[in-house]
């Protein structure tokens, strides 16, 4: 009997204490919330387009042969690296050498006939001094000795008209030797020039069986194999240079304006993880007029490639346009409920929400790094405007809720 007194006085202690604690608890609910007001204020906003693209080699080259004949050998394959000037691939140099030494002989005959053969590396040509020239002129200069001594002796009388006649005849004949002696020489001249030329055509021709890189890149295909036989403009290997690259993309009509040179552009494999960092390039080439058909605006921009880029690959652009001022609020103030965006403000103590219409996200305002702070604060379009304060982080504040604000600092 006792314990069953003790129980029911047990009992009755914790249903007197019920009420007291639930009205502790409305007392509470109704007490005000303190929060923490942030002011809208304007933030710089850089403008961005942001557009696919792929990208392509900066330099791609098809290197053919310029000379037929028998590949010898060929010291590449795919992915090879390759300097400029190095030697890739050769074509079999026997007869082009031959042709090289068919044409230095034609040359050292031609410069024989011209009394050259001692003067090494010059061809100049003393006309007067070539041995036909001057035969040429010996007998000139005898036949006018003969013809002046047959005119005295025939004014005189002492040798028949005929005699001088003959001499006549034998100067006119002299003189013409002389000039014919002469045109031989310019011919001969004419020649020269005509051996010479056919020599460096040998030997470029003795050079061409060399191919070398035009190029500092990468193989990107192998045509051949040593041994074939290609014809004069046959494909040997394509060269590719993938430092830097370029992003070409075509920009639609309403976003060309906003484009020119020099603008950075960031660049993101399509797919890849969200931390990695981007490759940053420049806007190099901006084309002089649209496309009549598509409306569009081609652009380049030159990217330096980190390692990990390739030509081809599929990226996502972001070609940072200009700044421009834009009200801002931290992106904690914004609730989203159902589609829609508010902020709450204060009036006559109590929370009051505000729909907004929310842009872009953007760096907090004073932060140094953009890339450190992006997605602190939203750029607000509409709703509320510069100075109006809100609820910096409203949580589960609802409307009509008494708030309290602390007072300064």
């Amino acid at each position: 009997m006792a314990m069953a007194f003790g129980f029911f006085a047990v009992l009755s202690a914790c249903r007197g204490d019920t009420k007291p604690r639930a009205e502790e608890r409305g007392r509470a609910a109704d007490a005000p919330r303190e929060v923490q007001l942030q002011p809208v204020v304007l933030a710089e906003l850089e403008q961005i387009i942001e557009i696919s693209g792929t990208l392509a080699a900066d330099v791609q080259i098809s290197l053919a042969t310029k000379v037929p004949g028998r590949l010898a050998s060929i010291s590449v394959d795919l992915s090879s690296p390759v300097r400029q000037g190095q030697v890739l691939a050769e074509i079999e140099p026997e007869d082009y050498q031959s042709g090289v030494r068919q044409a230095e002989a034609a040359l050292a005959q031609v410069r024989a006939q011209l009394g050259l053969w001692e003067q090494r590396g010059s061809n100049r040509v003393d006309v007067d001094a070539v041995p036909g020239v001057r035969q040429a002129r010996a007998t000139l200069e005898e036949a006018r000795a003969n013809a002046q001594r047959m005119e005295a002796l025939a004014a005189q009388g002492l040798t028949p008209e005929a005699e001088l006649t003959t001499a006549r005849a034998v100067l006119a004949r002299a003189e013409a030797g002389l000039e014919t002696a002469r045109q031989s020489v310019q011919l001969r001249q004419a020649e020269l020039a005509q051996r010479e030329s056919e020599l460096a055509i040998a030997r470029q021709r003795l050079a061409d069986t060399k191919i070398r890189s035009p190029i500092d890149g990468f193989v990107q295909t192998r045509w051949v194999n040593r041994g074939e036989y290609l014809a004069a403009g046959a494909r040997v290997v394509e060269l590719v240079r993938v430092d830097p690259l370029r992003l070409r993309v075509a920009l639609p009509e309403r976003e060309a304006r906003r484009v020119a040179a020099g603008q950075p552009v960031e660049v993101r494999l399509d797919g890849a993880e969200p931390g990695a960092a981007p490759a940053r390039g420049v806007v190099a080439r901006v084309a002089p007029g649209l496309d009549s058909e598509s409306r569009s605006l081609l652009i380049e921009a030159d990217i330096p490639n980190p390692g990990s880029l390739r030509p081809g690959h599929f990226v996502r652009a972001r070609i940072r346009t200009g700044v421009r001022q834009a009200p801002s609020v931290p992106r904690t103030a914004v609730v989203s409920f159902a589609g829609l965006d508010k902020v709450l403000t204060v009036r006559d103590g109590k929370a009051v929400e505000v729909p907004v219409t929310v842009g872009n996200s953007l760096p907090a305002p004073g932060s140094e790094s953009a890339d450190a702070a992006e997605g602190e604060w939203v750029e607000i379009v509409s709703g509320v405007k510069v100075g109006d304060q809100v609820v910096r982080v409203p949580g589960s504040l609802q409307q009509g809720q008494a708030v309290r604000v602390p007072a300064g600092p």
